[in-house]
């Protein structure tokens, strides 16, 4: 399976930073989960990608979901399908396409026909998009907020969203076929515990305590969302705790487990 995380920020000499501001993960290059990043960093998966699924509705998730299909309006020949709870749709209808931040692209059609639809997902069954088979658990964040155990016929990873501590994801983990990697975030240093309980994110002890509920260290766990203040404070409190198999997920690469 290939999995890329998009750029989403830049250096000083407009070089991709090592700086993740937002979230866009693209696998096998035709499926994004969320979309944070997408219309600015696609690239030449902008023509296959018409499948999103969101893991919640903040803005660093959702932010070029808008533009996305803003861009592609004119030639889009079926619409983008954006996969989410009906608490998610509801909102982006709400707060989002609705005429005030953003055209109602549902209400909007271009010569071929509809631009945008909405599908719903449960919690708890799994769903098929492009040959991968998707469950999505409920995870601890915004609610409702989602983590993934994303399949296809080489094996099964986990994506964990944005989450503090939680447990359904680990689970069904524990039941996942042939995994092959964990993505999972890591926002604040251990000194913000308590921003990191408000918000609900994890700190580097707060990882090291999901992790353990996966009982298994022979999977690589990759760090994501840390958040850009803080990425040298996080990675060098990670690196102390010594976890095996434990890395930062490259972003703008795209990696194959």
């Amino acid at each position: 399976m290939d999995i890329k995380l998009l750029k989403t920020s830049f250096d000083d000499d407009g070089e991709a930073s090592e700086r993740q501001h937002t979230a866009c993960f693209i696998v096998n290059g035709v499926v994004a989960f969320d979309a944070g990043s997408l219309a600015m960093a696609v690239g030449a998966d902008r023509e296959k990608v018409r499948d999103i699924v969101l893991s919640h509705t903040h803005l660093d998730h959702i932010a070029g979901l808008p533009l996305f299909v803003d861009d592609l309006f004119s030639t889009l020949r079926s619409p983008v399908r954006v996969h989410a709870t009906q608490a998610m749709i509801d909102a982006l209808r709400t707060h989002i396409f609705n005429d005030v931040i953003y055209p109602n692209f549902e209400e909007i059609a271009n010569e071929y026909g509809s631009v945008l639809e909405f599908r719903e997902y449960e919690f708890g069954r799994e769903f098929t998009l492009a040959d991968l088979s998707i469950l999505a658990a409920e995870v601890n964040h915004n609610e409702p907020s989602a983590g993934f155990i994303i399949s296809d016929e080489t094996g099964s990873i986990v994506l964990t969203g944005d989450t503090a501590g939680t447990f359904d994801i680990w689970k069904a983990a524990s039941e996942a076929r042939d995994l092959r990697a964990v993505l999972v975030e890591c926002a604040f240093p251990n000194s913000m515990s308590g921003l990191a309980d408000a918000a609900r994110h994890l700190t580097p002890s707060g990882l090291k305590a999901e992790l353990e509920k996966l009982n298994r260290n022979d999977v690589p766990a990759y760090l994501v969302n840390i958040k850009p203040m803080f990425r040298e404070q996080v990675l060098t409190e990670v690196e102390a705790l010594g976890l095996p198999n434990v890395r930062v997920f490259p972003i703008g690469r795209t990696v194959c487990v």
